[in-house]
């Protein structure tokens, strides 16, 4: 403790946005022993300034608490960026080059492995097997999509696996074949396990190192916590657990971490008492792994998102149902509920939307209300009549806003398969927040960008501000208060740390990110112009510019 009762920590000269908004009686916040013991005025704060006091003199800098991203994969996201990562590519030429570069620069790895391909650059959406076979055949490819609903394999890959014309789909993906039946290297959901079973293990060494790197990329976007969505197996990818309890143990882990559990949705209410035991064994420190994430449904581009009525140019085909039975699932989260665990549900679409309701509904009838705080993320397809269920079961909308845009996957893939009306379902944010619900917000890394200012940016304004689109929309934004509120106080209450962070007051964690500009002063479209200049954690910088 800093003798005296002085504070460690000062910032001056901030605009402080105390609970989403700026504060008109306070540019002086105070920091002592990773909490904060004083907001207010300069003039008042100067007591509290000691020999030993550190002083961040700001120039009417926002001042705010920390970014919470409410759904994040950083340690997959980590390993993509040790691996053949694809994202800063662009086009067809740029991936095949990038796969044969990292295939020459590791010529002692038995699988080329990465991803970040986006399916809108290639023609159809649909990318084949023969464009990796021109560089690289003797040795199996393998990229996962951007979305991480689909990967791509090379010949040599698919021969490994046993997949040829006489293969068939499993329950929960499909194979795309070409006119003659034979799997043209694209494959959907849980066909992906056909071919990721094979690929070599990831070691606990790795997965640290690709946690570690995350969270170094998160706090540089002034994230200070987060709810890592996957912690399982998922499709063959490596499970991040080890990594978050080694790192929490050695004091490693600098941020605030929820993990949601993985449900094996090919299995049943068993895995109950399985995940019970990893909760209680697991958590440390600043790792809870309090969460069970339920994967109801894919995505609409590839018509793996569940409906409730047949996607547009596809009427002869059933409207498309869930991974797991209604029933079923009502269940399960029952099960679930009544041993403590917060349900974080992966919907897409509207019927998934509809069936993770309905389970949160049976829960609350078969146990009553509880703090448990489930949440459903992504929301792209919301039925108006399901709206107003949000606030009146307590489910969190646990929104993405980056994919609330016009880009060209939504355009070209998505909203031809839903038509006019159901597009105007798209990502209902103004509506969630009309109907009382509590919104937290996330970005679902390394799927799309983990930048809190973008997210608030196309929230605001429904249009990324690198494409000249009109707004997608418009009517479903909400305010910058409203944007910055869901990634500090609303995900903090989804992740249970309202207590001790999300805002700026006395008694909180000093958990706080300091930005290059007044983003309040500037108009709404000038939000994604902003970066961060420093990321506080328990008063400690974890990031600081230069």
């Amino acid at each position: 403790m800093t003798g005296n009762g002085y504070a460690s920590l000062v910032f001056l000269g901030a605009s402080v946005v105390t609970r989403g908004l700026p504060d008109p009686g306070a540019d002086a916040v105070a920091v002592r022993d990773g909490e904060i013991i004083a907001v207010g005025r300069g003039d008042q704060i100067a007591e509290l300034i000691g020999t030993r006091t550190e002083v961040v003199r700001l120039s009417g800098q926002s001042l705010l608490p920390g970014f919470q991203d409410a759904h994040n994969h950083p340690v997959s996201a980590g390993l993509d960026l040790l691996h053949c990562d694809l994202r800063d590519r662009d086009s067809v030429d740029g991936y095949l080059t990038a796969v044969h570069e990292y295939a020459a620069a590791h010529p002692d790895r038995d699988w080329v492995f990465g991803g970040g391909w986006s399916m809108d650059v290639f023609p159809g959406g649909l990318p084949h097997r023969e464009m990796l076979d021109k560089v690289v055949s003797e040795r199996p490819v393998y990229l996962l999509n951007r979305d991480g609903h689909g990967a791509l394999a090379n010949s040599r890959a698919l021969e490994l696996a046993g997949l040829d014309e006489r293969s068939t789909d499993p329950p929960d993906g499909r194979i795309e074949r070409d006119a003659g039946g034979r799997p043209t290297g694209l494959l959907h959901e849980g066909a992906t396990d056909l071919v990721s079973r094979l690929l070599p293990a990831i070691t606990e060494d790795q997965l640290l190192d690709g946690l570690l790197l995350g969270q170094r990329h998160l706090h540089a976007l002034g994230i200070t916590a987060w709810q890592d969505a996957i912690v399982g197996n998922y499709l063959g990818s490596p499970n991040p657990l080890p990594a978050y309890v080694r790192a929490a143990q050695r004091g490693q882990l600098t941020a605030r971490v929820v993990g949601a559990l993985w449900w094996q949705r090919e299995r049943g209410a068993e895995q109950v008492d399985e995940l019970v035991a990893i909760r209680d064994a697991s958590g440390h420190g600043r790792f809870s792994p309090t969460t069970v994430k339920v994967m109801l449904d894919g995505i609409v581009e590839t018509r793996t998102a569940s409906m409730l009525a047949p996607y547009c140019g596809h009427d002869s085909e059933p409207a498309p149902g869930s991974f797991i039975e209604p029933e079923a699932l009502k269940h399960y989260v029952c099960l679930l509920d009544a041993a403590g665990f917060q349900v974080h549900f992966h919907a897409v679409g509207d019927r998934a939307v509809r069936e993770a309701l309905d389970a949160i509904e049976a829960a609350r009838d078969a146990n009553g209300s509880n703090d448990n705080r489930h949440q459903i993320a992504h929301l792209d397809v919301v039925h108006p009549d399901d709206v107003g269920r949000f606030a009146a079961l307590g489910a969190i909308a646990n929104i993405q806003p980056l994919w609330a845009t016009h880009e060209p996957q939504t355009d070209d893939y998505k909203l031809p398969l839903l038509g006019p009306q159901r597009s105007a379902w798209s990502f209902p944010f103004g509506a969630l927040e009309a109907a009382g619900a509590t919104i937290a917000a996330g970005s679902d890394w390394a799927v799309s960008s983990a930048d809190p200012l973008q997210g608030i940016h196309v929230a605001v304004n429904r249009q990324r501000a690198d494409l000249d689109v009109k707004p997608f929309f418009a009517e479903q934004r909400i305010s910058l208060h409203s944007a910055i509120t869901a990634y500090t106080a609303g995900s903090a209450f989804a992740n249970h740390l309202e207590k001790s962070t999300g805002t700026i007051e006395p008694g909180k964690a000093a958990d706080l990110v300091v930005l290059d500009g007044d983003v309040f002063a500037d108009p709404a479209t000038a939000i994604a112009g902003h970066r961060v200049a420093a990321t506080y954690v328990a008063g400690s910088p974890v990031y600081q510019t230069g």
